[in-house]
């Protein structure tokens, strides 16, 4: 029972520290800025709708995948981890993650197809998250997976909420303890990539 207290802690930990919904709030309200709240709550709805089936299929099929495709966990678990790093490098050094953000970094004029790209994908539901989501799977019983799901539901429904209060969190807050928030998600982001890289290298038997 405390091993599966440690793993719903661990997978909450990893997905809230890439989701990042708190931090995400300035892009979300630049994006949506010419949008009613109706509209923002529509568009924060789909996002994270979106975002949640899309990791989902990876946390239930993912494995499966790399499997046929000769892909080791080990080879996983070393490239997901540089790349996590990657991830919290760039947040600690204050720039929006080209890996979770688009190229521009924001969209001219308002469509709510942004709910699905960039919000969704990859801001949400990119390859950080993905690689977090998967890390978990290895070895993993029934009760388990069931509670990796369980905390992807929670985080997503953090992110909603996150989204719909975007405008009262960012005035209370202020963008200062925002960025502040921003770089302790990063430092938090780039230990876990370290960590998978050794577990990885450990795992390959060297």
């Amino acid at each position: 029972m405390e091993n599966l207290g440690i793993l719903a802690l661990s997978v909450f930990t990893s997905l809230f520290a890439i989701v990042n919904p708190v931090v995400n709030i300035p892009i979300f309200l630049d994006l949506t800025s010419a949008a009613d709240s109706v509209v923002k709550k529509r568009v924060a709805k789909t996002a994270v709708i979106t975002a949640f089936v899309i990791l989902l299929v990876f946390i239930l099929i993912g494995k499966p995948l790399f499997d046929f495709l000769g892909i080791t966990i080990p080879a996983f678990r070393i490239t997901g981890g540089i790349l996590l790093f990657y991830v919290g490098f760039e947040l600690l050094a204050s720039r929006k993650s080209s890996i979770q953000t688009n190229d521009s970094g924001q969209v001219q004029g308002f469509d709510e197809s942004i709910a699905v790209s960039p919000l969704a994908i990859p801001m949400l539901a990119g390859p950080g998250t993905i690689v977090a989501a998967m890390n978990y799977t290895t070895n993993q019983s029934l009760i388990g997976m069931g509670i990796i799901v369980l905390m992807l539901v929670l985080v997503m429904l953090i992110t909603y909420y996150a989204f719909v209060f975007s405008e009262r969190i960012f005035k209370f807050l202020g963008s200062n303890i925002i960025m502040v928030m921003g770089k302790l998600m990063g430092l938090i982001v780039a230990i876990m990539g370290a960590n998978m890289v050794i577990e990885g290298i450990k795992s390959a038997g060297f």
